[in-house]
This record gives structure tokens, sequence and C-alpha cells, in this order.
């Protein structure tokens, strides 16, 4: 169950305000749930192509072992932010996503996706240049987050 945000004036009730501070970063916190229901955090790089989130992943390890073993998930990015002393506050602007994980399968889908997120990150390369493609096939994985709903909040304190 979703709650209500509770700071309704911080709000960012444009859905295009949203999209574009995930288009904007590259950095977020993928939250998942163990077997015992633990929670886990970690950080890491991705890709926002307008409709899903991206990441590459080794192929096992606990984020890998907590989406196998429940899908659903929770995605922050923070963007442009900074304390305000003066005030005891800070200016910010963030995102929430919630949605579903699943695994990119097929070679040409990886390669698709790793070379649509190197130009994301700023590097042209072709992956297929810097990677041989056993190892694309047998020692990378994907994930694809599907949006199911998205929340945003900015703080715009001077």
């Amino acid at each position: 169950m979703k709650k209500e945000m509770r700071r309704k004036d911080r709000k960012i009730d444009d859905i295009d305000v949203c999209k574009d501070i995930l288009l904007k970063n590259n950095l977020g916190y993928l939250s998942t749930v163990s077997k015992d229901n633990s929670p886990y955090v970690v950080p890491l790089n991705y890709f926002y192509d307008g409709e899903f989130i991206y990441f590459h992943s080794a192929m096992e390890g606990h984020k890998i072992e907590n989406i196998k073993n429940n899908p659903k998930v929770a995605f922050c990015v923070v963007g442009d932010n900074e304390v305000i002393l003066e005030k005891f506050t800070t200016r910010y602007e963030s995102i929430i996503v919630f949605g579903t994980a699943s695994i990119v399968g097929g070679y040409e889908e990886k390669l698709r996706v790793l070379n649509n997120m190197m130009r994301y990150l700023g590097k042209e390369v072709d992956v297929t240049t810097r990677y041989d493609k056993k190892f694309i096939k047998d020692k990378t994985l994907i994930v694809k987050i599907e949006i199911e709903t998205m929340t945003g909040k900015k703080n715009t304190v001077k």
C-alpha cells in the first residue's frame, strides 16, 4: 500500500518534470527485499529511455537474488540538491519509482541496452569493441524496471 505524500506542497505533479529528473541523472538507489524480508538498498548507475529504467549487473549477487525472489522494487533518484544551513533545510528534487524488475534476455537486446547506456553516460563507445560477445552473453546481466508509479518531490527554497 502506497501512502499519500505528507508534504503535498512539495509534490511534483507534472509527470514530464519527473521524467526529466530521471533523464538528467545517472545514479539511483535500488531497493529490494530479501527472502527473509530484510530490506536491501544499493546505489547503481542506470539508463532511462523515457519508458523503462535499465541497469547492468553481474549474473549473481544480493540484488539479483532478491529480484528473482520478489521482482517488486523501488528506485530513488536525487537530482540537484544543496543544504541551506541558515534555514535548516535542503533545496532538492527527487523521484521515487515503484515497479517490477525483470531480466533482459538475448544478446542483441543486451547489446542495444548497453550501447544506449554508454551514450546516456556520455561515452560514445561500441560495447562490442570493448567486450567480447561471450562476456556480454555469459557474464553480463541487464535488468529492466517497468515503472508502475512514480512520485516526485522538490523543495525550491533559496
